[in-house]
């Protein structure tokens, strides 16, 4: 009998070896990413890679990083020491890690995924024609609203004219009920604010070339749309304290009733949808209906893949970056913290209800601004984030902010 136990025991620790062994033969990549415990893709993350990991047969060893620290670490990173695989934001963001050539053209992986993967997902991240970026999902900037707080100054709907905002807005001051949160402490919250509403005064057309850098930012409009954002400011629409709360705390206020509504990113439905509570999406209303529409929206595809180009194996990372957006989008649309960048191929009839109405407003759109910090490079949207943070602490004015960006960006 103690024969036959220790040659069980022998067989057990052997099979152990064995796998463990396995299992460091895997190839191993490396992934850096925003996907922290309190984000919203955190558990589309956490399905994806094991997915894909046995789908491949490899190891994926991953790290995430809060938002606004990830911009710094990733450009500041050099070109060797990058992940074989990492998140970026598309537009001027992701160019200028192609421009510099630090990231992996993706052509020869990309007619693999085409099928599923509508070519116009990758117009925020296609370089001089060539793929560098695996888009994940598409979000734009929704008005989220607590329908409880609205009836209760006697709305039945969220308001679809600027007018009929500014009277609700008044109506919940004078019911001691703060109409907005936001962000102070993430400079680009205070963009999914601002920039809406110049948006709604210039038309998206004009924001998109003076993102681009054709177009001159010394623009009265503008400078107008800020002075109504400081307006909103200062008859006491937003929370004072929310200059120095960071954006979960802000977000976790509006759930629990403190606010009457909460201007972000529609990678917040599934949380707020999943919220106790009546809550409707919905965009900002139009500033100039001779510019612009209602169904013109900030946002798009955005959130991205890249691949370092000095991997030490690009072609098995670029077939990994791949499979984890698919991944990564599948399970993020159907948990509701993004639209589909990939065409799905599975079964959607659980989508939330507030991810549906958001992606009937994309359905509908007429026109589509990428955010300001992604639609710009680096050193120019930096300056333009440090100007936004002073517009809401009301240290500029409108003709301020215009005068400086003009200055310093054209």
């Amino acid at each position: 009998m103690k024969k036959l136990v220790a040659l069980v025991l022998a067989a057990v620790m052997l099979l152990s070896l064995t796998s463990a062994f396995a299992e460091a033969e895997k190839p191993t990549l490396t992934l850096w990413c925003i996907a922290t415990e309190s984000d919203a893709n955190r558990p589309a993350y956490e399905k994806a890679i094991p997915a894909v990991e046995e789908a491949l047969g490899i190891k994926i060893e991953w790290e995430a990083f809060e938002n606004d620290s990830y911009k710094t670490k990733i450009k500041s990173t050099s070109a060797d020491e990058l992940p074989d695989i990492f998140f970026t934001w598309s537009g001027a963001f992701a160019g200028d890690f192609a421009a510099a050539e630090k990231i992996y053209c993706l052509d020869n992986e990309f007619p693999n995924y085409a099928a599923d993967l509508p070519e116009v997902m990758l117009q925020n991240s296609t370089y001089g024609g060539k793929h560098y970026a695996v888009p994940l999902t598409m979000n734009i900037v929704t008005l989220f609203a607590n329908m409880d707080l609205l009836k209760q100054v006697g709305y039945d709907a969220v308001p679809t004219t600027y007018e009929d905002l500014i009277a609700c807005c008044d109506a919940l001051v004078a019911a001691g009920i703060i109409p907005f949160g936001c962000s102070g402490n993430a400079t680009w919250c205070v963009t999914e604010y601002l920039e809406p509403i110049i948006e709604k005064t210039i038309g998206y057309e004009e924001m998109n070339e003076i993102f681009a850098g054709r177009a001159t930012w010394n623009n009265p409009a503008i400078a107008e749309a800020v002075d109504t954002f400081q307006s909103m400011i200062t008859k006491g629409y937003f929370d004072p304290d929310g200059l120095s709360l960071d954006n979960d705390t802000v977000k976790a206020n509006f759930i629990a009733g403190k606010y009457a509504f909460y201007q972000n990113g529609s990678w917040n439905c599934g949380e707020i949808n999943d919220a106790e509570g009546n809550f409707q999406a919905a965009l900002f209303p139009v500033m100039n209906s001779e510019k612009a529409t209602y169904g013109q929206v900030i946002g798009g595809p955005n959130d991205a893949l890249a691949v370092s180009a000095a991997s030490k194996d690009p072609d098995l990372a670029a077939k990994a970056a791949f499979a984890l957006g698919k991944e990564i989008c599948h399970y993020g649309y159907l948990a509701g913290s993004g639209l589909p960048a990939w065409t799905p191929d599975y079964d959607t009839s659980a989508v939330k209800p507030l991810v549906a109405d958001v992606a009937k407003m994309v359905a509908e759109s007429e026109g589509m601004v990428l955010f300001g910090d992604n639609a710009m490079s680096a050193d120019p949207a930096n300056v333009y984030l440090s100007y936004v943070a002073k517009v809401y602490g009301c240290e500029i004015d409108g003709a301020g902010f215009i005068e400086a960006l003009a200055n310093e960006l054209q």
